[in-house]
C-alpha cells in the first residue's frame, strides 16, 4: 500500500490542530499551495482515526549494551537525537507481514527494534515529572539503517541521515492511546529474524527515560502534537538480507513483522 495516499483525507482532518506549525508565513492568507504534499498518520486502534505524525525523532545509543557495541561509553554520553523524515513511515497492520524493500546503497542493512511514544501536546523546557503528561500514545517500531553508510559518514565526521533518514526506514505499528494502555517503563522488547531471537532486553533497561527523553528533546526543540520518539534499541543490531523476516515484540503491544523484498 502507497504510505503516500494511504492517509489522505482523514489525516488531513486530524492535523488541524498543527496548522499554527505549518502556516504559510508572509505569503498570507490567500496564499494556496503549488501543489499538494499527502499528509502522513498513524491508524489508531478501536477508532476510526490516524494519529497525525509531524517530526520523527529518534534517540541514539539508549541501552548501554547497544551503546558499547557502536564504540561509546554509556556512562559518559548525554543523550542525542537524529530525525527522520514523517514519510519514512511504512505502517504494518496488526497481523500482518508487510514487504519492506531493501534500500539502495547498502550492503549492510540492519534492524533495530524500539518502543515508540506517540505525543498528543508539547511545550519548551517541559519538567520530567510531567513529561508524561504528553504523551498520548504507544507503539512499536524499527529503525531500518543502512549501517555501512551511517558508519562511513560518521568516520570522515559528517552528517549520517543517508544512513537513517530514507525511504520506507520507519516501519511502525499502530497507535494505542495511553489511557489503554498506561505508560511503558518495564516489560520485555525482542526481536527475531526468521525465527531466532537476535535482541532481547527489558525497557527498563534504557538509559534514558522516555520521561528525560522527552525533557531533553524540550530543551532544543519546541514539542507538538503529532511529534513521535524513537526510544532507541537493545544491543545485537545486525544485518539483514532478502527474503529474511523480522519479527519484533514489546510486551502489552502485538507484534510487527515485516519481510525483506
Amino acid at each position: 500500500m502507497d504510505r503516500r495516499n494511504f492517509f489522505q483525507g482523514t489525516a488531513a482532518a486530524a492535523a488541524t490542530g498543527l496548522t499554527g506549525c505549518a502556516a504559510m508565513g508572509a505569503a498570507g492568507s490567500n496564499a494556496r499551495a503549488a501543489f499538494a504534499i499527502p499528509d502522513v498518520g498513524i491508524p489508531v486502534v478501536g477508532s476510526a482515526e490516524v494519529f497525525p505524525v509531524r517530526r520523527i525523532y529518534c534517540i541514539g545509543r539508549n541501552y548501554a549494551a547497544h551503546s558499547r557495541e557502536m564504540g561509546s561509553d554509556p556512562t559518559r554520553e548525554p543523550p542525542f537525537f537524529f530525525q527522520k523524515p514523517t514519510d519514512a513511515i511504512q505502517y504494518v497492520p496488526t497481523g500482518s507481514v508487510a514487504d519492506h524493500p531493501y534500500p539502495s546503497l547498502t550492503k549492510n542493512y540492519h534492524y533495530e527494534a524500539e518502543l515508540v511514544a506517540c505525543l498528543g501536546s508539547g511545550g519548551r523546557n517541559i519538567p520530567v515529572a510531567s513529561a508524561l503528561q504528553h504523551v498520548w500514545g504507544y507503539t512499536l517500531g524499527l529503525d531500518m539503517t543502512r549501517r555501512d553508510l551511517q558508519r562511513a559518514m560518521g568516520d570522515e565526521k559528517k552528517p549520517w541521515e543517508i544512513g537513517k533518514s530514507f525511504d520506507h526506514s520507519a516501519p511502525i505499528g499502530p497507535v494505542h492511546r495511553v489511557a489503554q494502555t498506561g505508560h511503558f517503563t518495564q516489560g520485555a522488547i525482542w526481536l527475531k529474524v526468521n525465527g531466532q531471537t537476535r535482541q532481547s532486553a527489558n525497557l527498563n533497561q534504557m538509559i534514558w527515560s522516555v520521561a528525560e527523553q522527552i525533557a531533553k528533546l524540550s530543551e532544543a526543540n519546541e514539542l507538538f502534537p503529532g511529534d513521535i520518539i524513537y526510544s532507541g534499541t537493545p544491543e545485537n543490531v545486525g544485518p539483514v538480507v532478502k527474503g529474511d523476516v523480522i519479527e519484533m515484540h514489546i510486551d502489552g503491544l502485538p507484534n510487527l513483522s515485516v519481510r525483506i523484498v
